[in-house]
Order: structure tokens, then sequence, then C-alpha cells
């Protein structure tokens, strides 16, 4: 079990890297110049090929997740589980809005916040995954 939360928490941090890497991509992409076709079409194929990765990263973090959820029971019947899958949720709705977006037209400052909450959210996700793990029976 301790395998499956390793790879789950590897997953996730690869997955949320990329989304918090996305924005500066479109803050690149908004100080283009207007007549530098090129390096607009440079920073367009980094944010395709990102968005696809993040996309591969998402689908085990997610499968490891309900796995450790379902399969093993872990955070079954706690506030905090429902709480945390409210934000897996708003997660995911960031992702397919990058997806569904052509990944143009958002400005950094806008998505920024919204990655600072799931940062947060990561890290005490950590805290509650891990904190039973090490206490002596």
């Amino acid at each position: 079990m301790l395998w499956v939360k390793a790879f789950h928490i590897v997953f996730v941090a690869s997955w949320f890297a990329g989304l918090f890497y996305l924005p500066r991509i479109f803050v690149n992409l908004a100080m283009v110049a207007p007549g530098s076709a090129a390096e607009r079409d440079r920073l367009l194929l980094m944010a395709r090929k990102l968005m696809r990765f993040t996309t591969l990263l998402m689908v085990p973090a997610v499968g490891l997740g309900l796995w450790l959820w379902l399969g093993v029971g872990i955070g079954a019947g706690s506030g905090w589980m429902h709480a945390k899958l409210a934000l897996v949720l708003v997660v995911l709705g960031v992702s397919t809005l990058l997806a569904l977006l052509g990944l143009t037209g958002i400005a950094g400052d806008v998505l920024y916040p919204m990655m600072l909450m799931m940062a947060s959210m990561f890290f005490t996700s950590l805290y509650f995954s891990f904190h039973d793990t090490f206490d002596p029976q």
C-alpha cells in the first residue's frame, strides 16, 4: 500500500508541475510581439505538448487515488476526503478548461491564484496521507 501511495504522490506532483508551468507559457504567449509568428508558434507547440504530457500524468494519479480510496479504504467516511474530492474535481475542471480553450486566450494572472490553491491542497493532502503512516500502533 505504501508503494501505491508513493506512486500516487509522484504522479500528482508531476501533474501539478505541468499545470503550474502552463500559465507561465500563457504569460510568455501574451508578451509575444505582434509580428513574431515563429515565437508564437513555438510557444503554442510547447503548451500543446505540455498539456498532452500532463494529461497522461493525470490518468494514473486519479486512478491510484481511486484505488487508495475505494480499494484500500483510505479516508473512507472522513470529512477531509469529501473536501479533497471536491478540490480534485476543481483540478480536473481546470485541466479540462485548459484543454478546451485550445491553450490560447488565458491570462496567467487569472490562473495563478487557482494554482496556489491547488498547491496548498496537494501539500495538505501529503500531510493527511502520511500522518498516520509513521504513528506507532
